[in-house]
């Protein structure tokens, strides 16, 4: 996704606040020492962390026309400097307008669940049939997104028509998005309530019931959150 795409909007990306900044600040910072094969990677939610609100980013449609990395700009500025250089401007990822591209922001009005997969080790194309799966059951109590991260785009787009696959797939091509989120490992599934604010991760193989009982757990949870915020 090119740095001069899409036109400044409001919209979902105005939910987040000047402070949420310096969250996603050391979440980048973090991000930037881990790569794909890192073992144990610290990923997003897997400790204590809770009530964090997600990084944005907004990624090509495997389903769509639109080629390119991840957009995962929080903000007007590539560069965490003041004033921000001209030259280094680019597009919130929640604010970008362009056909084909899928952004995190407008997931938010329902309970989400992200799944980060990729072809190399591990049985990720598995899950991605229990992710499927549940998708279909929960759908429209939830909202759900699998991104890829650094396979061929024609190589997803086939495991995609073979094995079914319906759910709404991103692609992250050059891992930055997974690195943005700290995903060391294949399955990860990452929950978050209304609003885009995470409630936890799980790492590794789940069947489908394990999946739909953790879905059902996160629509429940984020129901009684609405109710103790009105």
């Amino acid at each position: 996704m090119s740095e001069g795409e899409g036109r400044r909007r409001g919209g979902p990306g105005a939910i987040y606040s000047g402070i949420v900044g310096l969250t996603f600040i050391a979440i980048i910072v973090v991000a930037a020492l881990n790569t794909i094969e890192t073992e144990d990677s610290g990923v997003i939610g897997a400790g204590e962390e809770g009530d964090l609100p997600l990084a944005q980013f907004a990624v090509a449609d495997l389903r769509g026309d639109l080629d390119g990395d991840a957009n995962i700009a929080q903000d007007d500025c590539a560069a965490a400097r003041v004033p921000c250089p001209e030259s280094e401007r680019r597009s919130p990822a929640c604010e970008v307008e362009a056909a084909g591209a899928i952004r995190v922001c407008d997931l938010f009005a329902k309970p989400l669940v992200l799944s980060f997969w990729f072809t190399r080790g591990g049985e990720c194309e598995s899950q991605q049939d229990v992710f499927e799966t549940v998708y279909r059951a929960r759908r429209a109590d939830a909202n759900f997104l699998a991104v890829n991260v650094r396979d061929e785009r024609d190589e997803v787009a086939r495991l995609a028509r073979a094995r079914g696959w319906t759910h709404p797939i991103g692609l992250d091509p050059d891992g930055a998005l997974s690195n943005l989120y700290r995903v060391g490992g294949c399955p990860t599934f990452i929950y978050a309530y209304p609003g885009g604010i995470l409630r936890e991760t799980s790492i590794g193989e789940l069947g489908a019931a394990q999946l739909t009982d953790r879905v059902e757990d996160l629509i429940e949870a984020s129901k009684r959150r609405a109710a103790t915020v009105r």
